[in-house]
């Protein structure tokens, strides 16, 4: 799964094989994000056709974390947290997992979208002031995935730079 851009006026590409329908629906969400109201109707339309498709998770996550509705983003993250960990086999808490849990290195499905899932956990944690909770997702995600694939160092950057604005008021 790579990252997306939801406002792509050619089609979005999840990442994902897709049902026609479902596809559509996120289309039409991505389309319609200058009409927060339109876009989330399709995109709960979406999540009542096929709730166990990672990609309305992440549409989802997205779309709220951009309207700046972190409880809802947070909880969307932790269904996709969640559905990902069934469908790969292993424990749905991520504070058990380790390296050794899976092969972390598959740049797509998933498990990828796991890793995703855990650096918009840790940019939403940011953006509520939850210090701590950013710093433990960080260190896991730092962990089952050392060579930042996913690109966690960004939201710890961001962390960082946060600190030092929250320091120099």
């Amino acid at each position: 799964m790579n990252a997306v851009n939801l406002r792509n006026e050619d089609g979005v590409s999840f990442g994902f094989d897709l049902a026609p329908d479902l596809n559509a629906l996120l289309q039409k969400a991505a389309r319609s994000y200058d009409d927060p109201t339109q876009a989330e109707a399709f995109l709960k339309q979406a999540y009542e056709l096929d709730n166990q498709e990672l990609a309305v998770y992440f549409a989802l996550y997205k779309f709220y974390a951009y309207q700046n509705r972190m409880n809802e983003a947070e909880a969307m993250v932790y269904g996709g947290l969640a559905l990902a960990a069934r469908q790969c086999n292993f424990s749905q808490h991520w504070q058990t997992l380790n390296y050794q849990s899976t092969d972390w290195s598959n740049p797509s499905g998933a498990k990828r979208f796991y890793l995703y899932s855990l650096k918009a956990l840790a940019f939403i944690y940011l953006r509520q002031d939850k210090r701590d909770d950013v710093v433990q997702v960080l260190a896991k995600l730092r962990e089952l995935d050392p060579h930042d694939e996913v690109g966690g160092s960004v939201v710890a950057n961001l962390a960082r730079g946060s600190e030092q604005l929250a320091h120099s008021s």
